[in-house]
């Protein structure tokens, strides 16, 4: 049988994710300890007592989701082999870094960036994004097209799972477009609280500087297979993996394709390593497999009984 890792990305964090689990395995309270010293502030703090509102900023949901997804892995302490990973958005760098591609310092560094980049174009930009559900693919594609215009931009961000998007772009525009959506056939439009328009045009400052930082960043060839959001397709090469991550930031994470192309070439566990079970519900709505997920203390120690 062959396995796929998949890690989660932001939305998925909680206030306490990754308490019980340093209190309980050695080995993952290292990484939380090494992650405090290398970025230089409590992120475990942040990560085990909130405030929620802390915790939700941009800023420090990205380096602590990161450092809990590298937590568990590291209590796991590889008594799960994958073939395959993917990760959600951010959830790619940790992928990245299971696969050996990049090391934790490396990566956990341009996660910390990336977060501070996106928390302040978010500041600046006033930009959001909105859930669509129950219309087509293609027909949410025609819809931002028409509704974008030279000033302001609404293009699809995430395509989760069959019937379900989410659309990101200038604040003003998503939010009058939601009845649009609605008209066409939608059962829900909704936006969704965030900071900014993530995976969009909008972020392209961000990703300008986020680009300098990853090309001066050193990346092996992985070894295993990464599904990487951009092409949804697997790779193992050092610099194609590296020019992805730098055109992840504007360009839409293709999480149902990504998880038909892994059922297609012969994955049928998906094993989510991360807070709460989100991508192991757009798994089942989207193809038939066995599913799986970590995210505390006990589920690890099922691994040692």
């Amino acid at each position: 049988m062959k396995k796929a890792g998949l890690f989660s990305g932001q939305g998925s964090q909680y206030v306490g994710m990754g308490k019980t689990l340093s209190e309980n395995f050695t080995l993952a309270q290292n990484i939380f300890n090494q992650t405090d010293k290398i970025l230089g502030y409590e992120i475990s703090a942040m990560c085990f007592e909130g405030p929620a509102d802390t915790l939700k900023q941009t800023r420090y949901t990205q380096p602590a989701l990161f450092v809990h997804e590298m937590a568990l892995l590291a209590a796991m302490e590889n008594k799960v082999q994958f073939d395959a990973v993917a990760g959600h958005s951010l959830g790619e760098y940790s992928a990245i870094c299971a696969a050996g591609s990049l090391s934790f310092e490396d990566a956990l560094r341009l996660v910390a960036l990336r977060g501070e980049l996106m928390f302040a174009i978010g500041e600046q930009e006033p930009g959001t994004m909105a859930a669509i559900l129950g219309l087509e693919d293609d027909k949410v594609k025609t819809l931002c097209n028409e509704l974008s215009t030279d000033t302001e931009v609404i293009v699809p961000a995430n395509f989760n799972s069959p019937g379900q998007i989410v659309v990101s772009g200038n604040a003003e525009l998503v939010r009058r477009s939601l009845d649009v959506f609605k008209q066409a056939g939608a059962k829900i439009a909704k936006e969704l609280p965030v900071s900014g328009a993530f995976h969009s045009p909008l972020m392209k400052p961000a990703q300008l500087r986020l680009a300098e930082a990853i090309m001066n960043t050193p990346f092996a060839d992985a070894s295993i297979d990464v599904y990487s959001n951009v092409k949804a397709i697997p790779t193992r090469t050092s610099s194609e993996l590296r020019q992805l991550l730098i055109e992840q930031l504007c360009a839409p994470v293709l999480w149902t394709q990504t998880v038909l192309a892994m059922a297609n070439n012969g994955i049928s566990k998906f094993i989510e390593i991360g807070p709460g079970k989100v991508l192991q519900g757009l798994v089942k709505r989207t193809v038939e497999a066995e599913i799986i997920g970590y995210d505390t203390d006990n589920d690890i120690q099922t691994l040692f009984v």
